[in-house]
C-alpha cells in the first residue's frame, strides 16, 4: 500500500470520528429531505479535504424505507457508501449484490451507474462520502 493510499484511509477515517456523534443521532430523526416516496438524505457535513485530488469531503445518509429504491443513477463524483443499518439491494452498472449492515463499496465519476432497494423489513442507512474534485 503506497503512502497516499494509506493517508487516504488515514483521512477518511478519521472523517467518520469527526462526524461520529452527528451520525448516530441522523438515524433515528425524521430530518432531510425526501428524494424519492419513501427515501430521504440526511446531509451530515463537510469539511475541505487534505487529499488533493479532492477540495471537499461530504457526509450523508440515505434512508431507505422497506419497500422504497433509488432509481438508477450515473454518479457525479467519486463516492465511498457504507450500510450501517438494515441491507439494500445494490444495481451497479450490470452487477447486483446485496449490501448488508457493515459492507463498504466505491463508486466512480462518471464510470458508475447504481440503483438501489430495500427489500427488507427494516429501515436501511446507506452512508455516503462524496469525493469532491477540486
Amino acid at each position: 500500500m503506497s503512502d497516499i493510499e494509506r493517508r487516504s484511509a488515514f483521512a477518511l477515517g478519521l472523517l467518520s470520528v469527526v462526524f461520529a456523534s452527528r451520525i448516530a443521532e441522523a438515524q433515528t430523526r425524521n430530518e432531510g429531505r425526501e428524494v424519492a416516496p419513501g427515501v430521504r438524505q440526511i446531509d451530515l457535513g463537510e469539511r475541505a479535504s487534505i487529499l488533493s485530488a479532492y477540495k471537499t469531503l461530504k457526509l450523508r445518509d440515505v434512508v431507505l424505507q422497506p419497500g422504497a429504491a433509488t432509481r438508477d443513477n450515473l454518479m457525479m463524483n467519486d463516492m465511498l457508501c457504507h450500510i450501517t443499518e438494515g441491507e439494500l439491494a445494490v444495481r451497479q452498472n450490470d452487477n447486483t449484490f446485496v449490501a448488508k449492515k457493515g459492507d463498504v463499496w466505491a463508486c466512480a465519476k462518471g464510470n458508475t451507474t447504481e440503483g438501489t432497494k430495500n427489500q427488507g423489513t427494516v429501515v436501511a442507512v446507506m452512508r455516503i462520502i462524496d469525493l469532491l474534485p477540486a
